[in-house]
């Protein structure tokens, strides 16, 4: 078994408007693009400096906070006994492979002790699944729900967790998603409104999911692109119960899996949901029913389309192709490659060698800004593509690994390391790291901003940054 791109990591991940209140209601924001506005926010810290409060998370899960009326929530799995530890970077398990075969090993003797080292096989764990509240002013648990406890629907590998998925709130009513297992709806004070059980469908390698739900109205729409049947499914937010799924062809014969979170695109024509998947990307209405589709996606598909100033950001996943496309699509849009197109009526530029692996890019201040798994920083001119630097972030060096998505706010670009490190750099069209601020702990999830408040989530601790 051969894992995609070395390792395939779950997490999990908008318009011009930004973060200025207090909520940040789902993965990546309000606008599913991480900016936040307030003047305060700041842009160094460490594990002393800066920190309002610091509060310890049981378990493991590399869901994104999310925050609504005062409270932070965050999902988390508990295992009973021990549980395999996850490694930072994304080619250990191909290299282990290699090695395998290099000593002599057969292809199935190699696979199997593969699966004994980095895949966490359902049969081999119990768990207990959570979701937490915390006080945003003080970090102080306000209430914890068990999800439910039992046998995983299926594995994960151990860089992965099985509580990848970030939930959603509408500000009244919280809704959490677990990937192959179930849907729950809670009042903001911990009351079960309700809970659907869904069927559980196999995964690439047992590696795991990732993919968060998103909003469309009174729809949450869930994405599992998986090895059995594809599809993209609504679910009324007052029931649970599903209102319609469309099924979908994506990827190839050897791989179907995917972990990119479906985006709902408000644009000035339609809304439309865009969904990403290994090999492709395809738009839907409302009621399921294909708009347009798009080749040049990556076999992995991970990274979240997103909208800036009117057009959508389609990063196409590792080897794949950066996209910028115009509202009003129909039909197949795809690049003629052979002719070495870069645009047509529909899309306005793109980047063949600009998608990424694991994160998902940021638009700021009239660019995008692109970071690959290993740490390098590309900026693009959000209308015209332009490419103004390539640059590696760790001169010294550093993790060279990196799963959580940037963010920005105040002139600056955030990028956080798989080892709680933050690398600060300017914005604009000349690369200039500022500052390196550092936490020294595994972290993979993407952060969250309230007001003037930085939530950043780690392996164990879930810290608040703010001016004190």
């Amino acid at each position: 078994m051969k894992l995609p791109g070395g390792l395939a990591v779950f997490l999990w991940l908008g318009g011009a408007a930004g973060a200025a209140g207090p909520d940040w209601p789902q993965f990546r924001g309000p606008d599913v693009n991480p900016v936040g506005l307030n003047r305060a926010l700041l842009d160094g810290w460490s594990r002393t400096e800066n920190v309002e409060w610091v509060t310890n998370v049981p378990g493991r899960g590399w869901s994104s906070p999310i925050v609504t009326g005062g409270k932070v929530f965050v999902t988390t799995a508990v295992t009973e006994g021990k549980s395999k530890t996850p490694q930072i970077g994304t080619t250990y398990s191909n290299d282990h492979h290699a090695e395998l075969r290099k000593q002599g090993l057969t292809e199935a003797e190699a696979e199997a002790k593969l699966i004994e080292r980095d895949i966490e096989l359902k049969e081999e764990v119990t768990l207990q699944y959570w979701i937490y509240a915390i006080d945003l002013k003080s970090g102080a648990v306000d209430w914890k729900h068990e999800l439910y406890a039992g046998r995983p629907p299926g594995g994960r590998h151990r860089k992965a967790s099985f509580t990848s998925e970030t939930p959603l709130t509408d500000g009244k009513t919280l809704y959490v998603y677990v990937g192959n297992l179930g849907l729950w709806a809670f009042d903001l004070k911990g009351k079960l409104l309700w809970q659907e059980r869904l069927e559980a469908y196999p995964t690439y390698g047992e590696c795991g999911t990732g993919a968060s739900p998103a909003f469309a109205g009174d729809q949450i729409l869930i994405l599992n692109d998986n090895e059995k049947q594809s599809f993209l499914a609504s679910h009324d937010k007052r029931t649970g119960k599903q209102l319609w799924r469309t099924d979908r062809i994506v990827g190839n014969k050897v791989r179907q899996t995917g972990w990119s979170t479906p985006f709902v695109w408000k644009n000035a024509l339609r809304t439309e949901i865009v969904a990403v998947g290994p090999g492709i990307a395809l738009s839907y209405d409302l009621e399921g029913k294909e708009l347009w589709r798009l080749s040049g996606m990556s076999s992995i598909a991970i990274p979240t389309p997103f909208a800036y100033d009117g057009w959508l950001y389609v990063n196409g996943g590792s080897k794949g192709t950066m996209f910028a496309i115009k509202a009003g699509a129909s039909g197949d849009i795809s690049l003629k490659n052979d002719a070495g197109e870069r645009s047509n009526e529909f899309v306005a530029w793109s980047d063949p060698k600009g998608g990424t692996y694991l994160p998902t890019p940021v638009a700021y201040d009239g660019a995008v800004y692109v970071l690959n798994e290993v740490g390098i920083l590309t900026r693009f001119d959000a209308k015209t593509g332009r490419q103004s630097y390539k640059s590696r972030l760790a001169s010294d060096g550093g993790s060279g690994a990196f799963t959580s998505s940037p963010w920005a706010y105040n002139g600056r670009i955030f990028c956080l390391d798989e080892q709680g490190t933050t690398y600060v750099v300017r914005a604009g069209e000349k690369f200039e790291m500022l500052r390196v601020n550092s936490l020294d702990e595994l972290t993979l999830a993407s952060p969250a901003i309230a007001g003037d408040r930085l939530l950043l989530r780690t392996e164990t601790r879930l810290y608040s940054i703010r001016k004190r």
